[in-house]
C-alpha cells in the first residue's frame, strides 16, 4: 500500500515552533512527529511513502533518508512554489501508484487502511474520504454524508446535516489527478467539491477520534496521548 503525506504547509499556527523547522520535525517526547506517523503506517502495512514537501522541506530527507530505519520506503516530491494540498499530489504524479492513500502531515489517525482501499475498489469510485461524526467537538464539522457518499463539504458554511468532519485520510484512483490543474495552487477542498458534484466521493466512517498538531491545542492533546503510553 502507498500513502502520500502532504507535509508542505507553512504551519503558521504553531508560531516559533516552526520558524526554523517544518511541522513534521516538531519534537514530541523526544521524537519527530513524522516518526509516529511512519511507525503507525508501517505497522498497518503501508510501507511505500511519498512525502510531498514545501516549507523547509529539505530538512526532512536529512532526518529520514530513504526510510529504511523506520520500516518504510520513502520517495520525496518537492514544490518550487506553494501548490496546495491537491496541487502537491499533481506535482508528485510520477511517483504515485494507480490507487493511493493520502494523509496530512500534521495528523495522527487510527484506522484500517486495508478497508479504505477495499472500499474504493469494490464501489468503483474515484475517491474515498474518511469521516468522523464530530459534532464540532475537535474542530468545526464540515461534511455531510448520505448513504455511502459525501454529499457536501465546506470549511466555511454549515447546515443541519453537516455533522461529520473529514478525518484526514483519503484514497484516490490516480485518474483524479487529471482534474487538478498543473503548476497551480489547488486544494483538496476544490477536488472534493468536484468529486461530490459527479457523485464519485465515497464516505468511510471512522469511530475513533483523530489527533493533529496543526494547532497549539492539538499539539498539547497529542503530547498527552503519547505520554499516556499510547504509540
Amino acid at each position: 500500500m502507498q500513502a502520500a503525506i502532504l507535509a508542505g504547509g507553512l504551519a503558521t499556527r504553531l508560531g516559533n515552533l516552526t520558524t526554523n523547522q517544518p511541522k513534521s520535525l516538531v519534537p514530541i517526547n523526544g521524537k519527530a512527529f513524522l516518526e509516529y506517523q511512519l511507525a503507525f503506517l508501517a505497522r498497518s502495512g503501508v510501507r511505500d511513502i511519498v512525502l510531498c514537501l514545501g516549507h523547509l522541506g529539505q530538512m526532512i530527507p536529512r532526518h529520514f533518508g530513504n526510510g529504511r530505519n523506520y520500516g518504510v520506503n520513502i520517495k520525496y516530491s518537492f514544490e518550487e512554489k506553494p501548490l496546495g494540498t491537491a496541487g502537491a499530489l499533481k506535482n508528485a504524479e510520477a511517483l504515485l501508484n494507480d490507487t493511493f492513500l493520502t494523509l496530512y502531515g500534521d495528523s495522527y489517525l487510527s484506522l484500517d487502511f486495508h478497508q479504505v482501499l477495499s472500499m474504493i475498489k469494490s464501489e468503483n469510485k474515484l475517491g474515498v474520504m474518511t469521516v468522523f461524526k464530530n459534532y464540532n467537538r475537535y474542530d468545526r464539522s464540515n461534511t455531510a454524508v448520505k448513504g455511502n457518499l459525501v454529499r457536501r463539504y465546506s470549511k466555511n458554511g454549515q447546515t443541519d446535516d453537516t455533522v461529520y468532519i473529514d478525518y484526514g485520510a483519503n484514497a484516490f484512483k490516480k485518474e483524479v489527478l487529471k482534474m487538478i490543474p498543473e503548476g497551480q495552487f489547488y486544494s483538496l477542498e476544490n477536488l472534493f467539491i468536484q468529486l461530490i458534484e459527479i457523485e464519485e466521493l465515497l464516505a468511510f466512517e471512522v469511530k475513533e477520534r483523530f489527533y493533529e498538531i496543526g494547532s497549539l491545542r492539538g499539539l498539547k492533546e497529542f503530547e498527552q496521548y503519547i505520554s499516556e503510553g499510547t504509540k
